[in-house]
């Protein structure tokens, strides 16, 4: 993980007269309806632990009642916590006077949430602008600083139109220019995109991650929708009646739901645009042109029971040798070498190529050659193999998640 961030500990929220006697009840292992029975105190959020490193997006995603919203405001302590600590760049959040907590508020910490709450009779900049206004920023660099927010998220025309006049898509991203224009080093957002038709949204979602890649802020997203979640977060935390289920990145949690709840949830995700070339891609052991000859291919394609191997001069792919050509012109050859004088006389220079971003469903179709594909970075260099046969591993569930899946159902 990158450098952390914000560290959250035991996170605890009860809502009710006595949440002291709930809480003490909790740590004995009472469930959440012994305690509302025995108490009437009603558990929140139980015990919720994460890290979140920096230019990390962590999304936290759970149905309705789950807690995720309730969480998302202990943090910046719009909801005060019953235990539990929030630690920001070493500050424990939980422990600082409320002159503390607004001044980190202030400097640290800014929220979007899924209602835009924009000022109908401000313009669009001057909603910008009014964040920087709380914190005293003069009149002209709180202008400059709004234009600028306003250019990262596509909106610096519509500067001084009113918010009426935007759609709800652009609304979103006036809050969310809102939110940079502060320069936070923290970015919560709650539901952001959930009041948003679903072409909007999806479209909202790419230019999150575009802009992220510019602005690498540390965020906490909230939402309701795994493939939002899947689409947005470096890691994922599944939430249920108040408590984490399964943290893990979107590969672990729909390679290896932890129970029928979260299998329950990945059963109908679109594994192909789940996983990339990078997490299922292999080693790439590789030949070097001009020192290997056809027989010592042959002999370190065996050895790593491979089919294929790249052939490389230099960093460069020089192409690829199979090991069916090569043993095949062995046995036409006169002796045990190959029919093939050199190396490079064997080599396929058509050969598939992705990057490591690039999501499984498209590896997929190359399948079809039969060859591995190589998997490079934006510089070009080879970082891995995949071979047909993992991407066909990554695209179907394991039996036990089968079996997972399957039971929900049985058990209504």
């Amino acid at each position: 993980m990158a450098d952390q961030k914000l560290a959250v500990r035991n996170l605890t929220r009860i809502f009710g007269p006595d949440p002291d006697a709930a809480l003490a009840l909790l740590k004995e292992g009472k469930s959440k309806d012994e305690i509302l029975r025995e108490t009437g105190n009603t558990v929140g959020v139980q015990d919720c632990s994460f890290d979140v490193g920096e230019g990390e997006i962590f999304v936290v995603m759970g149905l309705s009642g789950s807690g995720k919203s309730t969480l998302i405001r202990m943090i910046n302590r719009l909801i005060e916590p019953t235990s539990g600590q929030v630690v920001i760049d070493g500050i424990d959040l939980t422990a600082a006077d409320m002159d503390e907590v607004r001044r980190i508020r202030l400097d640290k910490i800014s929220m979007v949430f899924q209602h835009f709450a924009l000022f109908p009779h401000r313009t669009v900049r001057e909603n910008v602008e009014y964040g920087l206004k709380i914190k005293g920023v003069d009149a002209a660099e709180r202008r400059e600083r709004a234009q600028q927010a306003l250019e990262q998220v596509g909106l610096a025309d519509w500067a001084d139109k009113p918010p009426a006049d935007l759609s709800g898509g652009m609304q979103q991203r006036v809050g969310l220019a809102r939110g940079l224009a502060v320069e936070p080093e923290v970015l919560l957002m709650d539901e952001p995109f959930s009041a948003l038709d679903p072409l909007i949204r999806r479209t909202m979602q790419e230019e999150l991650l575009t802009l992220q890649r510019e602005v690498r802020k540390t965020i906490v997203f909230i939402t309701h929708d795994l493939n939002e979640a899947l689409i947005l977060g470096d890691r994922i935390a599944i939430m249920k009646e108040g408590r984490f289920v399964q943290v893990g990145t979107p590969q672990d949690i729909v390679a290896h739901p932890a129970d029928d709840y979260v299998a329950a949830f990945t059963s109908d995700v679109d594994r192909g645009r789940v996983f990339t070339a990078e997490s299922v891609m292999d080693a790439a052991h590789t030949l070097k042109l001009g020192e290997d000859t056809p027989e010592t291919a042959l002999q370190k394609m065996t050895e790593l029971d491979r089919d294929a191997l790249y052939v490389m001069e230099g960093r460069k792919i020089a192409g690829i040798v199979t090991y069916r050509d090569l043993a095949g012109t062995a046995l036409e050859a006169d002796g045990d070498g190959s029919g093939y004088d050199t190396l490079e006389d064997a080599l396929v220079r058509d050969f598939p190529v992705v990057e490591l971003e690039t999501q499984l469903s498209e590896v997929y179709e190359q399948c079809s050659s039969g060859l591995p594909s190589a998997v490079l970075c934006h510089q070009g260099w080879l970082q891995g193999v995949i071979e047909p046969s993992r991407v066909f591993e990554a695209l179907a569930p394991d039996e036990q998640t089968q079996q997972q899946e399957a039971r929900p159902a049985a058990q209504g």
